[in-house]
């Protein structure tokens, strides 16, 4: 087996069986144990976000894993400036930024927008979209609650990224995705609430 390819499928099996997983209160405590080096982060729940498909998830005894990212992402080929975000920058940001910056925030709020009663709007200029102040604070608080996120530093994290949308069930992904049955819900979803959002005033 080519050494590389070896090397991202043991960078995986160490995602799908995580010596531990974190919580927000410990990526944003000071010091913070998300290292400040490139790698791949796994995302597990433990209580579902509503209607999403987990058919064939990895599933462990704290929570499904439904979403894999990385940091940073691969440099363009195109010769502009690369990246430099690390696993400490994008986890942080991933729990307590906004849906503007992160996928995975738009992904949830889009899910528990009924449940928690917020909605995408247009903000500032009116070129962003987020979940405004309030929504934002309720998907950070129901991250706290539910989500848990594991990591494995990469030099080329991309390249296992790459692998484990291929070989494993990530319905929260959907960059290179696309054969996941999930797919055009999501998809469709996001799509729904942008919509929605661009026919409501600027916050």
């Amino acid at each position: 087996m080519d050494s590389t390819i070896s090397d991202n499928i043991a960078v995986i099996r160490q995602l799908l069986a995580p010596a531990r997983l974190y919580t927000r209160e410990e990526v944003l405590g000071r010091p913070s144990p998300a290292p400040r080096a490139s790698g791949i982060y796994a995302w597990y729940f433990d209580e579902l976000p509503p209607g999403v498909d987990v058919r064939g998830c990895h599933v462990i005894p704290e929570g499904v894993l439904l979403y894999v990212g990385i940091a940073p992402k691969e440099p363009p080929r195109n010769g502009t400036r690369p990246s430099t975000q690390t696993l400490w920058h994008r986890i942080r940001y991933h729990y307590r930024g906004n849906a503007y910056g992160s996928t995975l925030r738009l992904t949830l709020g889009c899910h528990l927008a009924g449940t928690l009663g917020i909605e995408l709007r247009r903000v500032g200029s009116g070129n962003r979209l987020t979940f405004t102040s309030n929504g934002e604070r309720q998907i950070s608080e129901w991250m706290s609650r539910h989500a848990r996120v594991t990591w494995v530093q990469a030099e080329s994290p991309w390249r296992p990224e790459t692998l484990a949308i291929e070989e494993l069930s990530l319905p929260l992904n959907l960059q290179g995705n696309s054969h996941h049955p999930y797919y055009p819900t999501l998809k469709n979803l996001r799509a729904k609430h942008r919509a929605a959002a661009r026919e409501l005033p600027i916050v």
